[in-house]
């Protein structure tokens, strides 16, 4: 995905810090992006600049305290971004691997999800653009829309692998215990299908 947005636009791009864990912005429904303007494409770059400083493979407005629906994404070399997504599933094919999470620093657990995914959105200009993602870009996708929709790739584990990464996640240097867990529901598939933070 473009750093910045039309050739006259210049942007100071900053890395942001990433939300962890417990802050409730992570578990709050973002809204749909109406106004794609220049405010939307310095959010894009610094969503962008902030998960490749991270090493990630997704990152969404959500993750840097931005409720509204856009993500990053940078797997197997394409960079890009998608607003306002909408996402489905072309077949039943699963995958099961780890997964983890930028909000959720150093916790892996193998997580099922589809196979391939297509999401529809916009860039950042309010094109009209179709992502159509397998293995780790579907994962990403599904991950990246979760976070969208207040859902962490937690919510998608079973109740035994969900205590166990949560054992994890209380020993974690920066787990905040004043922020107890919360469990949601994606709308996008079922609770055995999901978005997470990857890498």
């Amino acid at each position: 995905m473009p750093r910045a947005g039309e050739p006259n636009e210049e942007f100071h791009v900053t890395v942001q810090p990433i939300r962890l864990f417990g802050d409730p912005v992570l578990r709050t429904p973002a809204d749909p992006v109406v106004d794609f303007d220049a405010e939307l494409r310095k959010l894009v770059a610094d969503l962008v600049e902030t998960m490749q400083e991270q090493s990630g493979a997704g990152l969404a407005a959500p993750q840097l305290g931005v409720g509204l629906r856009v993500f990053a994404f940078d797997v197997d070399d394409v960079v890009g971004h998608i607003v306002n997504p909408q996402v489905s599933f072309p077949d039943d094919e699963e995958q099961d691997g780890p997964e983890g999470c930028l909000s959720i620093p150093g916790i892996y657990v193998d997580t099922k999800r589809r196979m391939n995914a297509v999401a529809t959105g916009f860039n950042q200009f309010g094109d009209p653009i179709k992502l159509v993602g397998t293995g780790l870009m579907a994962r990403c996708v599904q991950h990246e829309t979760d976070h969208l929709d207040g859902v962490l790739f937690l919510d998608r584990l079973d109740a035994g692998a969900r205590k166990e990464a949560m054992k994890e996640i209380r020993q974690a240097e920066w787990y905040d215990a004043g922020a107890p867990p919360v469990v949601k529901t994606s709308p996008h598939g079922g609770a055995a299908f999901g978005l997470g933070g990857v890498r």
